[in-house]
Parts: C-alpha cells; structure tokens; sequence
C-alpha cells in the first residue's frame, strides 16, 4: 500500500487465515496487522506484526530500506499481533534501539524474557524522539485498551499513529465501508474503555492532524470528521440513530413471533428504524455493535432451567461489561410456567444507566389476545418515548 505522507511506508500484512480475532471475533473479510517506516536521518519502525508473519513483515522493511539500517521500533501496544515479532526484529537488526514506556519494558519482560535493558528507549508522556526533519511526540493513552497504549504523533506531517484507536476488522486488499466494522472493533475491544478514550481524543484535540495510522485496517486521511465524530459518539455511548433494535431467542418459535409482531406495530406506526437479530443464530458481536447504535432496545427472551436461554444471557452479560447505557431498554418474557426471563434479564444489567420501558410483555407458551395486547402497549411507549 501506497502512502500519500511524506518519507512514511506501509510494510504491514494481510491475514486471512485467522478466523477467529482474539479467538472469539470473526473476521470473514480477513484482518490487517499495520506496521510503518519512517525514513529521515534516523529511521523508525513504527510497531511490529502477528508472530505468524514474520518472515512477510521483515521482508517488507526490507524493501523499503534496502542496506540501510533501522534505528528504533517504537511499539505503541503490547498485544501480541502487534508485538509478537518484536524479539525477532532485535535479532534481525543488532543495533536498533526499542522505544517504549515503562509499562511496555514490562510486558517485553513477561512475553520474551527480556526488557532489553541495553539498548532501550524509556519515554514519557508528552516526549520528542528526533528522527531529523520528523518529531515525534508520543502522547499516552491508558486503557484504549491495555495500560501500556501510547499514540505517537509526527509533527512534520500532522500524522497520529493511533495504536488500536480507529481500527478496524477486514484486510486492506478488501473493499468494504469503514463504519460498520469499525464500530464492531471498537465496541468489541475498546468499547469498555469509553472514559479513556475520551480522554486520549481530548489529548489530541490540540493537534492539526491530517491523517490517522491505526494498527489495524485503513489509512485515515482528509476530512477526518467523520471518524473524529463517530470515536467521540461511541465513547460518550451516545445513541447513533434514533431506532429499535430487537433481540431475540426463541425455541420453538413463540418468542419469535412476539418479537415480529412488535416489529410489524412499530413499523405500522411509522417508527424510524426498526432491526431484528436472533440472538443463537446472528455474530454476536454484531448484535453487541448495533445495540450501541439505536436509541431503544427490546430483548424477547425465554426461562430456560429456571433461569435465561444462554444466548439471552451471554448477549447482555458482553453489553453490560462494555458499559452499556443512555439507552431505552424494553422486554418480552415467554415461559409455560413460572416466567422469570424479565426480572433476570434487567438483573443482568446490574448497574447500568437506563431506562426501562413501563410495559413489559408476558408471553405464556404462544401468543394469545392478552399478549398481543400488550405488544401493542409496549409499541406505543416505545414510539412515544
């Protein structure tokens, strides 16, 4: 890949064997590992790759430098497809100089057994590393998502390196919209983090940034607008788009019929968006990602062994983890005998900061007048909210 930012090289690599990111994630359209070269007097290689692509990796900077020798790598993020190569490119280059932070020097530590005391580069917050015509600063970002996370920016070409801040899933040799899987990987990874993320986007805010080089997916360039505003959306856990998403899991098809019938009286009554995901069957993380999008949510459960059908359980137990709140949150409830689907399912979300529908549907087996009264009930709130 080609980069319009000047003396700065792409040398990452395309996967797509994993099936399994952070082995729970898909990745039908495969995952890019983003690594750059800044050649200056000095030369810098900004953060390493997967362990499986090492050889691609280092044949990659070879390209780009030819005889000459790198300076430094500069890793921003600990995670192992970011720094599992590390160990490995020392060994390659002999005299290369490891930046990083004291945190990082600990990490190094525990996943290679060395901190590489000898010929590390310690740096703090708000440090400048010269490289001759680039500076680069690097501006620490805790928790977005490891303790360790630093962005680095370089102040010739207004340029943010912005460690796993504004990536996303799909390779590069994969033409698919930036929102979607951005938003899957940021609310599946980061999305608990919103508090830090806010605070590292408020560190940045200060600059003239003219492009965003994240670890994972595309290059950001031009009117960053766009993805400026989306990251401060997603961290402030502000709804995206006034909508209905709902959630279900059904065993025999009762709870799934309640749940279409709301979606056909919202539908009916002219409400905005309305989605429906069935819970055992869609990607989770796609089902987690566009609960964060709309303003309401209505989950359509069972009583399963006395306590919730598993996909019910695990859906809100992934939105409650990443802080899940801001948002109307409605529910069907079907069991034959003693129904408890509604009180367990609002207990699942613990402490989160909603707001709970006044109606609650009761489903007892099938649909019957009295329930489907009460679709209808829970409809009207839903839109009148």
């Amino acid at each position: 890949m080609q980069l319009n930012i000047k003396d700065t090289h792409y040398v990452g690599v395309n996967d797509h064997t994993t099936d399994l990111f952070e082995g729970i994630y898909r990745v039908p359209q495969g995952v890019s590992y983003n690594s750059y070269v800044i050649t200056d007097d000095k030369i810098a290689v900004m953060d390493a790759v997967d362990e499986h692509f090492g050889d691609e990796w280092i044949a990659n900077i070879k390209a780009v430098l030819g005889d000459r020798q790198p300076d430094y790598i500069i890793i921003q993020h600990m995670e192992p497809d970011h720094s599992a190569n590390a160990l490995r490119f020392a060994e390659e280059y002999p005299s290369v100089r490891i930046v990083g932070n004291a945190k990082t020097f600990v990490m190094l530590s525990e996943y290679f057994g060395t901190d590489f005391a000898d010929r590390r580069v310690v740096v703090g917050d708000g440090d400048v590393l010269s490289l001759g015509r680039h500076e680069l600063h690097f501006v620490f970002a805790p928790m977005v998502h490891w303790p360790e996370v630093m962005v680095t920016y370089d102040a010739l070409t207004n340029t943010v390196f912005s460690a796993d801040g504004f990536g996303k899933f799909g390779a590069l040799d994969v033409e698919q919209p930036w929102d979607d899987e951005a938003r899957r990987y940021y609310i599946g990874i980061v999305g608990k983090y919103g508090k830090q993320v806010e605070a590292a986007l408020s560190k940045l805010e200060s600059l003239k940034i003219s492009a965003i080089c994240p670890l994972h997916g595309p290059v950001l360039e031009g009117d960053l607008s766009h993805y400026l505003s989306l990251y401060h959306t997603w961290a402030s856990y502000t709804p995206e788009r006034e909508g209905v998403m709902i959630a279900y899991a059904s065993v025999y098809g009762h709870t799934k019929k309640a749940a279409e019938l709301l979606k056909e009286e919202l539908e009916k009554a002219g409400c905005g968006d309305v989605i429906m995901h069935d819970l055992a069957r869609d990607d989770r993380s796609v089902c987690v990602a566009d609960a964060f999008v709309y303003s309401k949510l209505v989950i359509a459960g069972i009583t399963y062994n006395a306590n919730l059908f598993p996909a019910v359980r695990e859906f809100i137990e992934n939105l409650a983890e990443r802080n899940y709140q801001n948002r109307t949150v409605a529910f069907i409830e079907n069991g034959t005998w003693a129904p408890v689907a509604a009180k367990l399912m609002r207990e699942r979300f613990g402490s989160c900061k909603l707001n709970y529908a006044e109606n609650t549907v009761k489903v007892r087996s099938a649909l019957n007048s009295e329930s489907r009264e009460q679709v209808r009930l829970l409809a009207n709130e839903l839109i009148n909210r």
